[in-house]
């Protein structure tokens, strides 16, 4: 039987950095400091620095996973981006643009979008062309994220979003691996909520123009707040779990079998209730208070640093979830280390 493993991962994380204290200024006085850190759980946050593109920043931990793992570029097959459409130039291919970065000549290039939650459904998308196509071998999953750029920290309904920081990230796929098997995964999507969040001004609906060009670019915003809040309140945990359990028995395991939990950064009460009701503890998981919310990279990173920091455990579930605002949840899970 063919297997689809995670060969290895690359990061790369801006230098500057937003702290507590500077997003509580921002507010005007709606957040204190304390209450940044303790009820949304962010100590600081990286934000891009004058180069730090999001295509950029997406080839750069693309280089950082060829290093780590010492493929040749010209073997990788496909390249998958999982960047964000705030990038550099608009209607240019980020897939393809890392894909010169790198020199995978031999490859070629698509861009997948489902927010936050592209990651996971990258990697389930990439398995199953590898499984399903001969010639797709090696493949490299790659982007950057900086929708950060966009928020307003006045906005009271914004607080959801005070964490998106910047940052890039890459996994690599290799066809007929004995270990890091991606088995299982699981997805759902709420249509409902297509249009409760986005960024108000820049599309064919909101043109920019000279009038409103001092709130554009700070236009993120939840356009219907209270529909998404309420909906999330009655769905959102729920569709989750059964995001997990499904991956889990697709994978033939069950929650007991969790050994680490690569999740988004969120705010602590529901960090904290997740791990609980999954009857995780906290060293199971990495609680991304000092690098905020990258978006969709957020598994590749919090997987990278479960890598180094040796809490990755042999003949156990990886579960690496997500969620992103249209709305998606998803799950997939790995048996970590070399299949017996």
């Amino acid at each position: 039987m063919q297997t689809v493993g995670i060969l290895g991962t690359g990061i790369y994380i801006p230098e500057k950095r937003m702290s507590a204290y500077d997003i509580a200024k921002e507010t005007d006085g709606l957040w204190t400091e304390e209450n940044i850190v303790k009820k949304l759980g962010i100590i600081e946050k990286s934000v891009p620095g004058e180069y730090d593109g999001t295509q950029e920043m997406g080839a750069i931990a693309a280089l950082d996973a060829i290093k780590n793992t010492g493929i040749d570029p010209k073997d990788i097959d496909l390249l998958i981006s999982v960047g964000e459409e705030w990038k550099e130039y608009p209607l240019t291919t980020t897939a393809i643009y890392i894909q010169d970065r790198i020199g995978a000549e031999n490859a070629w290039g698509i861009d997948l979008q489902q927010r936050c939650s592209t990651t996971v459904a990258a990697i389930k998308i990439a398995k199953d062309m590898m499984m399903n196509d001969s010639d797709i071998n090696l493949v490299m999953i790659a982007g950057g994220y900086r929708n950060g750029d966009f928020v307003d920290y006045t906005d009271p309904n914004m607080s959801m979003m005070f964490n998106l920081s910047a940052g890039g990230g890459a996994i690599v796929l290799k066809k007929n691996m004995k270990e890091n098997i991606v088995l299982g995964s699981h997805m759902i999507t709420d249509g409902t909520m297509a249009r409760d969040a986005g960024v108000v001004y820049g599309g064919t609906v909101n043109l920019i123009n000279k009038d409103n060009l001092d709130i554009a670019y700070k236009s993120l915003k939840l356009i219907e707040a209270d529909h998404m809040k309420e909906r999330l309140n009655e769905v959102s945990m729920k569709n989750w779990f059964n995001c997990i359990d499904l991956a889990l028995k697709k994978s033939n395991f069950v929650r007991e079998d969790i050994g680490y939990l690569g999740v988004l950064h969120f705010k602590r009460s529901m960090h904290d209730q997740m791990l609980d009701s999954l009857g995780l503890k906290e060293n199971q998981t990495i609680y991304l208070e000092n690098y905020g919310h990258m978006g969709q990279i957020d598994q590749i990173l919090s997987l990278h640093l479960a890598n180094e920091q040796n809490k990755l455990i042999d003949g156990k579930a990886v579960a690496l979830i997500a969620a992103g605002i249209g709305y998606a949840w998803s799950a997939v899970i790995i048996r970590w280390g070399e299949v017996i």
